[in-house]
């Protein structure tokens, strides 16, 4: 999978947004939205949210885990646990980083959350580094990845697979009956 397709996934979640325009209910094959009405809070994709932020209909909420205390205390703990702790979303790199790039205004201490949340994933991905290379070394067969996102894996996904394949072909190489031996015992 691509970083790409990972974050028009993303832009699946929904945020809440303030319009200030009217508009009867909207239907849409992912679902129904609205009804539109200025000062009204309404939740809608993450997409519709940006296209609408860029046209100046509305004002975006920020998610309740887009906060400095509530990021410092995600990022302390990731930092103590040495297993991958629960995300507040599963995609919560991708939509900070598409809020903050269209809806900074919006979102009150923007740089703070921004480094935050890349210390976060920082921390994540040093962890994903050294697991990987923990498997590899002592040439797992399987791994259990909980809590890590659709990105963090996407990350780390094709080299892991690589090394899979290449454990694999050493494995069968040694394990292949040299030649002149016969099978029959």
């Amino acid at each position: 999978m691509d970083v790409c397709e990972v974050e028009f996934m993303a832009e699946k979640e929904l945020v809440t947004v303030i319009p200030n325009f009217s508009l009867d209910k909207v239907y849409l094959i992912g679902g129904d939205l609205g009804p539109f009405n200025p000062g009204l809070p309404v939740e809608v994709p993450l997409w519709l949210a940006i296209n609408l932020k860029q046209r100046q209909k509305c004002r975006i909420v920020p998610p309740v885990w887009m906060d400095v205390e509530k990021l410092e205390a995600i990022r302390d703990e990731e930092r103590r646990e040495a297993t991958f702790t629960p995300m507040p979303s599963p995609h919560y790199m991708e939509v900070t980083k598409l809020l903050l790039n269209h809806a900074s205004d919006n979102i009150p201490k923007a740089d703070e959350i921004r480094t935050l949340v890349k210390d976060t994933w920082d921390t994540r991905i040093a962890k994903l580094r050294l697991s990987a290379d923990s498997f590899v070394r002592e040439q797992e067969a399987h791994a259990k990845l909980d809590n890590l996102t659709l990105m963090e894996i996407n990350t780390i996904g094709t080299f892991l697979t690589e090394s899979l394949n290449h454990m694999y072909k050493l494995r069968t190489n040694l394990q292949a009956p040299e030649e002149g031996q016969s099978q029959d015992y």
